[in-house]
C-alpha cells in the first residue's frame, strides 16, 4: 500500500525533534532515508505476493489467507501512539534505530515459522514487522525535514515517497520469481501427515530466504542510523497528553476523512490482496502464479504515475472534486472488472491502481482543513485509521469465499463510495 507507505507522523518536527531552522546538511543520511521509504512500500506490497504462497501451502480460505493483512495492519492501529511516545521519550533517531531493528526480528521471525510450518508463526513474524515499519513511520517525514534546508522541505518528502512508489512497484516483480516462482504443481490437499509437513517446510524455506536478504539490509540501514544518532539533538517535548488527539473525532470534517483513510487503505489492500488469485482464473488472464505476481506491479506502478500526474492535476481542479472523480472510476473499474472477462477484466482490475494514487494525500488533507497546530494530532488519528488494511480484506476475503471473487469486488466498490460521498461533501466551506 502507498501508505502506504504514505509515512504519516504522529508527531511535527517542532514537537520532538526542534525547528526546521535547526537542520543539518547530511546527504548521506538522506539517502538511507529515502531507501527507508522504497523498503517500507516494497515490504507492504510483498504481502500480495506472500498471501498466494501461503494460500497455497496450508490450504486457506480467502476469509483465512486475508489474515495476513489482519496482522500485518493491526500494527498501525496498535503501536502507532507506544511508537509516538517512544520518540518523545528518546528523538528522532534512536527511534528509528529502535523500530529498524525491530523489523529486522521481524524478518528473522520468518524462520522459526518456516521451522514449525505453522500458519499462525508467520502471522506473528508479519505484525513484529509492521510494528517495527510503524514506528519508523512515526518518525519518518519529520526525520527527513530535518536533513536539509527548511525550503526545501516539500520537495524532499515528495522525493521520499516517489521512492516509496517505486518500492511497491519493484519488489512484487522480483517477490514473484523467488516467492511463487517456486511453486510447485502440488496437490497439497492430497497430502497429510509427514508428507504434508515436509512440504510445508521446504516451501517455506523459499518465504525465509526473501526475508533474511532484507533483515540484513534492514540491519545495515540501523546501524548507519545509529552511529549518527548524536546529529540531531532530542530536545524535550511538551508535555501534551497523548491521548487528547481524539477528541478531535468530534469534529465531522476530521472523523469523516479518518473513515475514508480506514476505507480506502482497506479498499487498496484488499484488491491488492486478490491479484493474483483473479488473475490465474481461466476467464480472465489466465496467467501462472509467478506471471499473475508479476502484474502486481502494474496495480502499484499505476498509483506512482498517478502520483505525479495528480500532483498537476489537484493544482487546478478543487481536490474534492478530484477526489469523487477517481473514486467514481475506481467504481466503474469494478463494475468493469466484475461482470466483463478475459483481458479487459483483468486490466480493469490492475488500472484501480491508477485511481488509487491521489486517495491518501487528498483525504488526509481535506479531513485536516482547519485543525491549524493540532494538524499533527490529527495525523495521529489517522495514521491509526490504517488498520482499515487488517479489516476489509478478511470481509472481502469471506465474500470470495461465500459468492466467488468477482462478487467480493463489491466490498471496495462500497469503500470507494463513500470515500466519492466525502469528496463531494468536503467542498463545503460550511461543512
Amino acid at each position: 500500500m502507498q501508505l502506504n507507505i504514505e509515512a504519516i507522523s504522529s508527531t511535527d518536527p517542532v514537537a520532538v525533534g526542534g525547528s526546521p531552522e535547526n537542520s543539518i546538511d547530511a546527504p548521506d543520511l538522506r539517502i538511507f532515508v529515502f531507501a527507508l521509504f522504497l523498503v517500507f512500500g516494497g515490504i507492504t506490497s510483498l504481502n500480495d505476493v506472500i498471501i498466494p504462497k501461503l494460500k497455497d501451502l496450508f490450504t486457506l480460505s480467502y476469509a483465512q489467507a486475508m489474515l495476513v493483512q489482519s496482522a500485518f495492519f493491526a500494527a498501525y492501529f496498535l503501536i502507532s501512539v507506544p511508537a509516538a511516545a517512544v520518540v518523545r521519550r528518546f528523538g528522532y533517531m534512536t527511534t528509528a534505530s529502535i523500530g529498524l531493528l525491530t523489523m529486522t526480528a521481524g524478518c528473522l521471525l520468518f524462520i522459526p515459522a518456516a521451522a514449525s510450518a505453522t500458519f499462525g508463526v508467520f502471522l506473528v513474524a508479519l505484525f513484529v514487522l509492521a510494528a517495527g515499519i510503524t514506528t519508523v513511520q512515526v518518525v519518518a517525514n519529520p526525520l527527513i525535514s530535518l536533513l536539509g534546508p527548511s525550503r526545501t522541505v516539500s520537495s524532499r518528502l515528495t522525493f521520499a515517497q516517489a521512492f516509496n512508489s517505486l518500492g511497491t512497484t519493484l519488489f512484487p516483480i522480483v517477490g514473484s520469481m523467488l516467492i511463487l516462482g517456486s511453486l510447485k504443481e502440488v496437490n497439497v490437499a492430497a497430502l497429510s501427515g509427514t508428507a504434508l509437513d515436509a512440504y510445508r517446510a521446504t516451501e517455506s524455506q523459499v518465504v525465509v530466504k526473501t526475508y533474511l536478504g532484507l533483515a540484513v539490509a534492514l540491519m545495515v540501514v540501523a546501524g548507519v542510523v545509529w552511529l549518527r544518532r548524536g546529529r540531531l539533538a532530542n530536545t524535550a517535548t511538551d508535555d501534551t497528553p497523548i491521548l487528547r488527539a481524539f477528541n478531535l473525532l468530534g469534529q465531522r470534517r476530521f472523523s469523516f476523512g479518518a473513515l475514508c483513510i480506514f476505507l480506502y487503505v482497506g479498499a487498496e489492500v484488499a484488491i491488492g490482496s486478490l491479484i493474483v488469485s483473479y488473475l490465474t482464473q481461466t476467464d480472465t488472464l489466465n496467467l501462472g502464479q509467478e506471471a499473475a505476481g508479476q502484474h502486481v506491479a502494474f496495480y502499484w506502478g499505476g498509483a506512482m504515475v498517478g502520483r505525479f500526474v495528480g500532483a498537476g492535476i489537484l493544482r487546478v481542479i478543487n481536490p474534492g472534486k478530484v477526489l469523487a472523480g477517481v473514486a467514481t472510476a475506481a467504481i466503474l473499474l469494478i463494475l468493469i472488472a466484475a461482470n466483463t472477462v478475459g483481458a479487459v477484466s483483468g486490466w480493469a482490475l490492475l488500472a484501480i491502481g491508477l485511481m488509487n494514487s491521489i486517495m491518501f494525500p487528498t483525504i488526509f488533507t481535506l479531513a485536516s482543513a482547519g485543525l491549524g497546530k493540532r494538524a499533527a494530532e490529527g495525523s495521529g488519528v489517522i495514521c491509526m485509521a490504517i488498520v482499515g488494511g487488517a479489516i476489509i480484506p478478511p470481509l472481502t476475503g469471506q465474500m470470495a469465499d461465500i459468492s466467488g471473487l468477482r462478487a467480493s469486488l463489491l466490498i471496495p466498490a462500497i469503500c470507494y463510495a463513500v470515500i466519492v460521498a466525502f469528496g463531494l461533501i468536503s467542498r463545503k466551506p460550511d461543512f
